[in-house]
């Protein structure tokens, strides 16, 4: 099957393009020709006009704890990770990380279990999963269990590298307070992605993480020591290194001021997007719960009974509009936050994040005013 992609701008990846048109065969991404060109007629095939908007790259997600109202938790099998990967299939994001939040052993290694069986099963939509805790800084608990942070054990590594060589990506947050340098250097050395969270470190703890094998950092500004005039803090450490950082851009996590600030003064291309949605995604519930705890929906805020936000009521082509629309940032630039700058942090730069020749067609078209108006997977439209 052949289709001709045209009437919107394309985004590659890094650029935006007028007056072009995407070819696909099969499912795949053949090039990127003029619009009306011969080259274009001669494809033939099913033509596909867009009425105008962007045509995109599938966004890549990789801090998703739930979606169609379930979470992930240690019931997780690969029925509720494919349901939670077709959820935000349906919200724009054709690639996602699953998260497990700060649980019990057991718990872990069921969440482990279930993600290579659907890496093995090849879920649409699974890239692999992000375990957020249990190894993390009490003093930045958020919404996760205080009763449930420890510190990594002999156990704990042993299984997280394991985990590391049978999942496609594996993304671990954890707090420099909870690990040893040594540890964070074996789980980089195993092909764990360690990022840095929910930890109330300093500048010199954090880059001395990063030093050993830290190359990330989850929800940046959220869970985490601030910048301050003679202690940089966690926030500090990571605008001043070119590592990966995660990013909530929903009104609620971060002011706009504080975006802006991000946007201007981080090093290197590592600021990219992700929702933290939970198991409203996708629906229109008013509560759930997360370990026991009742989680409120209310205006945009998830919380917990006492007002902590617990995740994100957001999806990524709103994270998106909101980055343009209200924090100012270019299009070109937010439209990178969600593709190739994920893409590039779980190096999957050569197949995932862009519109290239030999990709997969995994497209978002987002309307004029940036609301979500068509998905495809492999060329085959989604449901939405």
């Amino acid at each position: 099957m052949r289709q001709v992609f045209q009437g919107a701008r394309l985004f590659d990846g890094r650029h935006l393009h007028r007056g072009k048109a995407l070819l696909v065969e099969d499912g795949t991404i053949q090039a990127i020709v003029d619009a009306g060109s011969a080259e274009a007629l001669a494809f033939g095939g099913e033509v596909v006009e867009l009425a105008g908007g962007t045509l995109s790259p599938g966004f890549l997600d990789l801090q998703v704890n739930g979606g169609d109202g379930i979470m992930l938790d240690g019931s997780a099998d690969v029925a509720r990770i494919r349901r939670i990967c077709a959820a935000h299939i349906r919200l724009g994001a054709t690639g996602i990380l699953p998260t497990l939040i700060t649980d019990t052993p057991e718990a872990t290694a069921a969440v482990i279990a279930a993600g290579i069986a659907a890496a093995r099963e090849n879920v649409p939509g699974f890239l692999g999963l992000h375990l957020e805790g249990p190894h993390l800084d009490a003093r930045r608990k958020g919404a996760h269990d205080p009763g449930l942070i420890r510190p990594m054990g002999a156990a704990d590594l042993e299984l997280l590298c394991k985990a590391a060589a049978e999942l496609p990506v594996l993304l671990v947050t954890l707090a420099p307070q909870s690990v040893t340098l040594e540890q964070i250097a074996a789980l980089a050395q195993a092909g764990v992605i360690v990022s840095l969270g929910h930890t109330d470190s300093t500048a010199a703890e954090a880059k001395a993480a990063f030093a050993a094998g830290a190359r990330c950092v989850t929800h940046l500004f959220n869970a985490m020591s601030q910048l301050g005039n003679r202690e940089p803090g966690m926030v500090g450490a990571t605008l001043d290194s070119d590592v990966y950082a995660g990013i909530i851009t929903d009104g609620v996590h971060v002011a706009p001021e504080g975006l802006r600030i991000a946007l201007a003064a981080k090093r290197g291309d590592g600021l990219y997007l992700v929702s933290d949605a939970m198991a409203a995604a996708g629906t229109d519930v008013t509560e759930f719960m997360l370990g026991g705890r009742r989680i409120l929906r209310s205006n945009g805020r998830l919380t917990l009974e006492d007002g902590t936000l617990a995740g994100a009521d957001i999806c990524l082509p709103r994270s998106i509009r909101y980055l343009v629309e209200t924090v100012g940032a270019p299009l070109e630039l937010a439209l990178a936050m969600a593709t190739s700058r994920p893409a590039a942090c779980i190096s999957a730069s050569g197949r995932l994040g862009s519109l290239a020749p030999g990709l997969a067609a995994d497209l978002v078209h987002l309307t004029d005013d940036l609301a979500l108006g068509a998905v495809w997977v492999a060329g085959d439209r989604v449901q939405i």
